[in-house]
């Protein structure tokens, strides 16, 4: 069963702890698999002077990813005649395992977990700093950063995953997915009842539509609630951005806010939410940045509910690409890993081909330069509006992709971009039959003002 995996020998022991010590940290994990599970990335047998002890939690660690259960006496036993034939280490080896057994019991183990698991990080810190120094020289920063921030995150407590007999109750619970909700109620029914921490939210329509609106109103929607919002915006600067927040709130224009502040202060005194909004030139950031950010803010004591990213085509990879539709691909992947390291949904925007300018429907087939965006994300709305639907302030949201329910749905819209009003309707509700009603008689008058002009012109000539 052990397969001898090479440890890196280049590491501290644990020797100024003492003998005891050593054991006792051995003797924590033999007895909490809850603890071997949090530091089985960072152990090495390596850290422990007697062969003995190195012996013991090797064939643990071994044992451990195997069978995802604490091996026992007896597996020590099998383990140690199949694999150990020197007698003086055998021995050694009992009389170990007899001393850790006996330490099972101490009232400090505790103590030694924290104590253990701390000089463990630290050595896996100083390894990751070690490997960095050869890409420092080539200057490969990224891979720096990614190899400093999975030493970061090593020995951070982990589960052994969701057991599918014994957690049926919290299976079965409504809030199982701890969702928010994007305040649009025909989508929230859809997704049930919103995006949870480490889902991924795509809106994607072609440019001028109102993608950037979309995400706002997300956002405002998730800050009326109560929820912790930031916004990174990669094209608008901040302060216009938090004027469009003012305009969903309010219905003022945001070239007109400034003359209204009494009304805006009132508003912000009445939502519940917070939200930071974080300008960044476009091209210029990657995951790692956001993360970076999100860090210092919780530093600060604000940890956000939910990001937005305007938009995710605007940024770069943390690693180099032979092609850009191959980074685009990275990086929608590297956006959902972030949600799920941050344990936040995140909503974000792509662009579609110029073709679908007029597309009465977008479909999963007009999504610019990387299929990849849709088959990472776990939701997928796409907008469209054609000319007459922008005369009349309407449009229509389709349902791409959907990992929580149905998807395919075409969804009838109230589209304002001038003061970012933006409603999505179930299609079989009052409102939704009406607004369909509305875009074909729409749709027919500007088809019949089209011929009138163009028989006007012929009349001329």
């Amino acid at each position: 069963m052990v397969n001898h995996k090479q440890y890196d020998k280049n590491v501290d022991t644990l020797a100024k702890f003492g003998p005891s010590f050593q054991s006792k940290a051995v003797a924590a994990m033999l007895n909490s698999p809850d603890f071997l599970a949090q530091s089985f990335d960072v152990i090495n047998p390596n850290f422990f002077e007697l062969e003995a002890n190195q012996w013991i939690v090797e064939t643990t660690l071994e044992y451990f990813n195997d069978y995802k259960v604490l091996p026992t006496l007896e597996v020590f036993k099998v383990e140690m005649n199949k694999s150990v034939k020197d007698d003086t280490l055998r021995t050694s080896i009992v009389e170990s395992l007899r001393g850790i057994f006996q330490k099972m019991k101490d009232n400090d183990l505790d103590y030694i977990k924290d104590s253990f698991l701390d000089f463990a990080k630290n050595q896996t810190l100083k390894s990751a700093i070690i490997k960095s120094v050869d890409l420092l020289q080539m200057g490969q920063y990224g891979e720096i950063k990614t190899i400093i921030d999975g030493a970061m995150r090593s020995g951070q407590p982990k589960t052994v995953g969701h057991d599918w007999k014994k957690d049926i109750e919290l299976r079965l619970m409504k809030n199982a997915r701890n969702t928010i909700a994007t305040g649009w109620d025909a989508i929230d029914v859809l997704i049930g009842g919103g995006l949870a921490g480490g889902e991924l939210g795509v809106v994607i329509a072609p440019s001028g539509i109102g993608k950037s609106w979309a995400l706002a109103t997300i956002g405002a929607n998730a800050l009326k609630a109560g929820k912790k919002v930031v916004h990174y915006t990669l094209e608008l600067n901040e302060n216009y951005v938090g004027l469009r927040y003012d305009t969903i709130y309010t219905g003022i224009e945001p070239g007109k806010v400034p003359e209204h502040p009494e009304i805006i202060r009132e508003l912000v005194e009445q939502i519940k939410g917070e939200i930071i909004i974080k300008y960044y030139p476009a091209r210029t950031i990657t995951s790692h940045t956001i993360q970076a950010h999100v860090q210092q803010m919780a530093s600060l004591g604000f940890k956000p509910d939910v990001i937005i990213v305007d938009y995710a085509d605007l940024m770069s990879a943390t690693a180099r690409t032979d092609a850009r539709h191959q980074e685009l691909g990275a990086i929608y992947e590297e956006l959902r890993g972030l949600a799920g390291e941050l344990g936040v949904p995140i909503w974000t925007a792509s662009q579609t081909q110029r073709s679908s300018i007029q597309d009465e429907v977008i479909q999963a087939d007009k999504i610019a330069e990387s299929y990849a965006k849709i088959m990472t994300a776990d939701l997928v709305i796409s907008i469209s509006r054609k000319l007459e639907d922008k005369v009349h302030k309407t449009g229509r949201a389709h349902v791409i992709k959907n990992r929580f329910g149905a998807d395919g749905q075409t969804l009838p819209m109230i589209i304002d971009a001038g003061i970012g009003k933006i409603e999505i309707f179930d299609e079989a509700s009052a409102k939704g039959i009406m607004l369909k009603k509305q875009m074909q008689n729409g749709e027919t008058v500007t088809k019949q003002n089209l011929a009138k002009k163009l028989l006007e012109m012929d009349l001329e000539d």
